[in-house]
């Protein structure tokens, strides 16, 4: 099993879904393009991959790579989630989701300062201070109690607290009901599984990253209309009939300046731990150009 490929392949179907308010194949965005996000993959792919690597430093490293090649914030997240994703598979222990809790356990304070220089480095939007373990002042707990007290606010440091429970539970459950689905387009088909996941995601709870930046009604609005299209997706025999309401939602949410940039983090994560178990090299989509 090949680390980095499984991580890029998760990269690639996440740009090559159709996600409403996020950037994807059929449109660009919050001006940020494809081209931006498929950089940003393969700058990143073989720092947050290293092997042996410690974990804060793959995701400096790897931030500080993104920033460079493209000059803004696209992937802080991914790197977040798939950071621990990447070091457990390493492990080669049968239980991914055991061995991401085993991997966070170990963090220390040398991960946790490599960690708040990878957030300082990528300036997420709407990223405000915090009064206990604020980025920008010098760690002064483990990576794991710093997330832990970020993770009623913010779905990623969520993950860390509670072993990768939405990834590894309903968002893997929806990506893989995709992949089994829709013989007609070729069967596992995995862009449509990327949607299927990502509506998951929105329809679950609110988008952290438009609940920072919009507030917490547009936050529950985007949740609420996720839901429905969620139910169309479980309905239809053909996704590709879906098509034209989700882009026609996609531009709605990008002319109001919408981005649910937390839901397509956990999508990768979550095609990317598909991967791991169970992915196949001939199966895995080559970044978009």
């Amino acid at each position: 099993m090949k680390i980095e490929a499984a991580f890029l392949a998760a990269c690639a179907e996440e740009l090559s879904a159709p996600k409403p308010g996020n950037v994807h194949v059929h449109a660009a965005g919050h001006g940020m393009s494809v081209a931006d996000f498929a950089r940003s993959a393969a700058v990143s792919a073989p720092l947050l991959c290293a092997p042996g690597a410690p974990l804060g430093r793959r995701i400096r490293d790897a931030a500080a790579a993104t920033r460079d090649a493209v000059g803004q914030n696209t992937n802080l997240g991914i790197l977040l989630l798939c950071g621990p994703l990447a070091m457990a598979a390493e492990c080669r222990v049968a239980d991914l989701r055991q061995a991401v809790v085993r991997v966070i356990a170990a963090s220390d304070l040398a991960d946790a300062e490599d960690v708040f220089a990878a957030i300082r480095i990528a300036r997420p939007g709407g990223l405000g201070t915090a009064a206990r373990h604020d980025v920008n002042a010098p760690a002064a707990v483990r990576l794991g109690e710093a997330m832990a007290e970020a993770a009623s606010r913010d779905s990623v440091a969520r993950q860390w607290s509670h072993g990768f429970a939405d990834v590894f539970g309903g968002g893997m459950d929806a990506y893989a009901e995709g992949r089994a689905r829709w013989p007609s387009l070729g069967g596992n088909h995995p862009a449509w599984a990327a949607v299927m996941a990502y509506l998951h995601f929105l329809a679950g709870f609110p988008d952290s990253h438009v609940q920072r930046k919009h507030g917490a009604a547009v936050a529950a609005g985007l949740q609420s209309e996720s839901r429905r299209f969620a139910g169309e997706f479980s309905a239809c025999t053909d996704p590709r009939t879906l098509l034209p309401g989700l882009l026609a939602w996609d531009a709605v949410l990008k002319a109001d300046g919408i981005n649910p940039g937390t839901s397509a983090d956990l999508t990768v994560a979550t095609a990317f731990a598909w991967h791991l178990q169970n992915g196949a090299p001939a199966e895995w989509l080559a970044l978009p150009r």
